[in-house]
């Protein structure tokens, strides 16, 4: 498996953005940060890829052991009436038995047209657990972003600064009036599979939308950018909440503008969703 993985290398880059659309994503303002050469998954981990971990393992989701799981609601049928939906998010709904072999409850699966695609209603401690067996790590958040960059500085996108340049959609997000009608311009409407698009300028696909991304560190303050670049920073040491990064299939710009390169949320690490899977990582 580590032989699959792309080697990005060493170098000094500008992590984050000059202004942060939302304050308390703290991705702002710009610091100079320097990493040493790593590996990174050139894909999201598929379903079929976590389905053979859990073959060898016998392993069992924090969803799975919990017995349901938050799904988006156009994904269910009848847009999940009957069902509850977490406060003050109706589109968000809690499903009996959704996990990552049934991503949207019993009578779904991932094998018929989806094996593929990013494995979701994967937590941060599911996503530890695989690359644990793999023998791999997650990425450091400044890995993931300086890999998501693809080599390229200052923009907002792996390809550029437009969202959709003159050649067509470059990345799987919401188009249309979010939550209730998505018009699927960009030819998905949920995931898209795990090499959709062109790759970037490192070869890794779908690095914003279709899927979050659990990265390994802790969400918290930054330190203050200096003269001196950060050297392979890996985030706070105390915290509960980790980050995920690129933004996901929901994201549009009246609601979630955060399918950027800089972009970034947090969850609580045994929180799963319908949006959130993650990638691997590896020193050299």
């Amino acid at each position: 498996m580590r032989a699959q993985l792309l080697a990005i290398p060493p170098g000094i880059y500008e992590m984050g953005t000059r202004h942060s659309t939302y304050s308390g994503d703290l991705d702002s303002p710009r610091r100079k940060v320097k990493v040493a050469p790593f590996l990174i998954g050139q894909t999201t981990v598929t379903n079929a890829q976590y389905a053979r971990f859990v073959a060898a393992t016998g392993y069992r989701t924090v969803a799975e052991q919990e017995g349901w799981s938050f799904v988006f609601h156009l994904l269910l049928p009848g847009g999940g009436k009957g069902t509850i939906s977490a406060p003050g998010l109706r589109w968000w709904r809690k499903v009996e038995g959704a996990c990552w072999h049934m991503p949207e409850g019993p009578g779904s699966d991932w094998q018929t047209a989806r094996a593929d695609h990013p494995v979701v209603q994967v937590c941060w401690y599911d996503a530890l657990a695989y690359v644990t067996w793999a023998g791999l790590r997650l990425p450091r958040e400044a890995e993931w972003e300086r890999a998501a960059r693809g080599g390229k500085a200052r923009l907002k996108f792996p390809w550029g600064n437009a969202l959709v340049p003159v050649d067509g959609h470059r990345m799987n997000t919401w188009q249309g009036d979010f939550p209730d009608h998505d018009t699927a311009e960009d030819g998905f409407a949920g995931t898209a599979p795990a090499r959709s698009y062109a790759p970037n300028g490192y070869g890794l696909y779908n690095c914003t939308g279709n899927v979050w991304e659990w990265v390994a560190d802790r969400y918290g303050p930054r330190p203050a950018p200096g003269r001196m670049p950060e050297l392979d920073p890996t985030g706070p040491g105390q915290g509960h909440a980790r980050i995920q990064r690129g933004g996901s299939f929901l994201c549009h710009d009246s609601y979630c503008d955060r399918y950027h390169v800089h972009s970034r949320t947090r969850n609580d690490p045994d929180s799963a969703t319908s949006n959130v899977g993650f990638r691997v990582g590896a020193s050299m």
